[in-house]
């Protein structure tokens, strides 16, 4: 099982330029998306590729690996001028890449999804014994600790990463590009990634770390490149520069890290929720016995790592998931366990955590995702109704009228109102579902990691927004994995930990040791008795 052979940096001199991108123009319909873009990486560094959602960053990667064909400028590796037609010149360069939404068979091994589509020693047959030596080898030699039998749907998002990593070594990559590689990944492994990526250089390599997240560029990068807008604005080395001037860099302008909130009076209770139960998917006990409110004008941050919980949280409350004891009550209705579209005329709105699989229709284009909860309500619809077809007669005008403002309001970029949403960054899209919900001016907002994978200046956009929307006197229940953001916004602050919540802090008061410690479950606080209404 031989992998492809290309140029080993061994060969190149530390510090010399192992890739020069001269001038690179990549146009799509309605955008450029780069533009006359100069990069260079060399051997033995890690090399930040820094920007906003939709600045370039991908695309400009997709052209080094082949998947793109640059529409003007010159791609030089090693010195030598490179056409790459596809992935497979790109590979047999010694150049690799981790997608962010990884390229593995779920029902394959570990072994036969990095010798996939490699030629065997054995042919017809698979030498998998020598495979999975070489890549135990490169596990223990980079520190990327996985089981080469362990099929890919055993594995955690962490390991699959590995695996991804080990598939580009194995090739013989020498260059590697990793796509956005830490927004699946929990803390610790985002270290230990850092630490691979380290050695990695340390041993000659070159790395390109595409990223929004500036304490990661700070943390791990050498050089640090800003995209914006499809063009490169600068090239520094990392330690000459810090965060405040690469924000400024990727927007443009200065960027507020912390959002000032004004006083707001605290009205009724809007939310209510008592002794609430649920099960995850697999049939476990997700929710136990979780109790508070949420009041009028108040943000109450959700805090807790994945998997505590959360998401059966937001889904119970929103009608997606039943509950098995517990209530939910919405402005003093009783709403458990009724349908999305109850709820939603109760006043709620839901800003979901996978904006792709629940809070849009990819398909649909920008207009229709704008009217998707109220397409039945005046002026969109004109109240007819075809019982055989089971369809509206819908009001275009006024569904334009209404998507354009929404466009215009929220500075949603979209070459046009009636592309497929598919076709918008990940900040867009955002900004189009954040759009949509706050245009019903909702009396009760759940906002569930409103931020995850977005750049800075969207992140300080969003926050601006859900801090107006509190001082129109709207409940806000924000649910997020960022401590930072739930600190930043937060009156209050509920900790959930294996299903329940352990402790609440007022915003104010709340210390980032304390939280640390009741997240990971090694602190608990006076709480009220379980299944007893408390913890209001």
């Amino acid at each position: 099982m031989k992998p492809e052979q290309g140029f080993s940096l061994r060969e190149a001199k530390a510090g010399a330029a192992v890739v020069e991108m001269r001038g690179i123009t990549k146009r799509f319909p309605g955008v450029v998306a780069n533009d006359r873009i100069d990069f260079e990486v060399r051997a033995g560094e890690v090399h930040a590729l820094l920007g906003e959602n939709g600045a370039g960053k991908t695309t400009l990667m997709n052209v080094l690996y082949g998947l793109y064909q640059p529409d003007e400028g010159e791609i030089f590796v090693h010195g030598q001028k490179a056409a790459l037609k596809s992935p497979r010149d790109a590979i047999g360069l010694g150049i690799g890449m981790v997608h962010q939404h990884f390229m593995l068979i779920p029902p394959l091994t570990v072994t036969e999804n990095v010798i996939l589509g490699l030629r065997s020693s054995k042919e017809p047959f698979l030498d998998t014994n020598q495979a999975e030596k070489r890549i135990a080898d490169l596990s223990k030699r980079y520190g990327l600790k996985v089981d080469p039998q362990a099929q890919i749907w055993q594995l955690s998002v962490g390991e699959q990463q590995r695996v991804e990593i080990i598939k580009a070594l194995y090739r013989g990559a020498d260059i590697l590009i990793l796509d956005e590689p830490t927004s699946v990944l929990t803390p610790p492994e985002v270290r230990e990634l850092f630490v691979v990526l380290q050695r990695m250089a340390e041993e000659g390599k070159a790395v390109i770390f595409i990223t929004h997240k500036l304490h990661e560029v700070m943390s791990v990068s050498h050089r640090v490149t800003v995209l914006r807008d499809g063009k490169a604005v600068s090239t520094v080395e990392t330690g000459k520069t810090d965060e405040k001037e690469l924000a400024r860099m990727m927007v443009g302008r200065e960027v507020l890290f912390r959002l000032t909130k004004k006083p707001v009076p605290k009205g009724d209770i809007v939310l209510q929720v008592e002794d609430l139960e649920t099960l995850s998917d697999r049939g476990l006990p997700a929710l136990k016995c979780l109790s508070f409110s949420v009041r009028q004008g108040e943000i109450l941050g959700i805090a807790g790592v994945a998997g505590n919980g959360q998401k059966e949280l937001a889904e119970v409350i929103t009608g997606l998931r039943k509950a098995t004891q517990g209530r939910v009550i919405i402005g003093g209705r009783e709403m458990t366990d009724r349908s999305p579209g109850e709820i939603i005329e109760q006043g709620v709105s839901y800003i979901p955590e996978e904006r792709l699989e629940v809070g849009l229709i990819m398909d649909f284009s920008v207009a229709e995702n704008t009217i998707l909860e109220t397409r039945r309500r005046p002026p969109f619809s004109d109240g007819w109704f075809l019982p055989s077809s089971k369809t509206w007669f819908l009001n275009p005008q006024a569904i334009k009228r209404h998507a354009e403002d929404l466009i215009s309001d929220y500075d949603v970029k979209t070459p046009s109102k009636d592309v497929p949403v598919k076709q918008l960054s990940g900040g867009n899209l955002q900004r189009l579902i954040l759009a949509r919900e706050l245009s019903r001016q909702p009396k009760l907002l759940i906002a569930a990691q409103p931020t995850r994978g977005l750049d800075v200046g969207a992140t300080e956009y969003i926050h601006s927004r859900l801090i107006k929307q509190r001082e129109r006197g709207t409940a806000i229940l924000l649910i997020s994995e960022d401590l930072d953001e739930v600190l930043s916004l937060g009156d209050r602050i509920a900790v959930m930990y294996e299903g329940e919540i352990v402790g609440i802090v007022s915003g104010e008061e709340a210390e980032v040791e304390e939280i640390g410690l009741m997240m990971a479950g090694a602190k608990r606080m006076n709480m009220e008795s379980q299944c007893s209404g408390g913890a209001k």
